[in-house]
C-alpha cells in the first residue's frame, strides 16, 4: 500500500531525482522511493525478508546452472561477444 508524502527538493536535489528517473526509465517518484530503500540498507543492513528473498532467489540460479559447464558457459558468451 504506498501513501502520499510531501517533500520539498532543492534545485540540486530534483535535478537529481530526474537524473535518477532518466536511468531508471521510471518517474522521479519512483527513482526517490528505490533511492531511500537502496539508502537504508547501505546505511542499516539488508532486512530480514529482503535476505531471504536473496538466498531463494540464489538458489533457484544454482538449481538453473546445475549440470552446467561454466567454464565453457563462459568461453560461449565470450565468443557471443566478439566483434561488439
Amino acid at each position: 500500500m504506498q501513501k502520499r508524502t510531501t517533500i520539498l527538493l532543492d534545485d540540486e536535489a530534483q535535478a537529481a531525482a530526474r537524473e535518477l528517473a532518466h536511468r531508471y526509465g521510471c518517474s522521479a517518484s519512483e527513482a526517490i522511493r528505490r533511492s531511500v530503500l537502496r539508502h537504508r540498507e547501505a546505511v542499516m543492513g539488508v532486512s530480514p525478508a529482503r535476505r531471504r528473498e536473496r538466498v531463494q532467489v540464489l538458489n533457484r540460479l544454482i538449481d538453473l546452472f546445475e549440470g552446467h559447464d561454466v567454464e565453457d558457459e563462459i568461453r560461449r558468451l565470450k565468443e557471443q561477444d566478439e566483434g561488439f
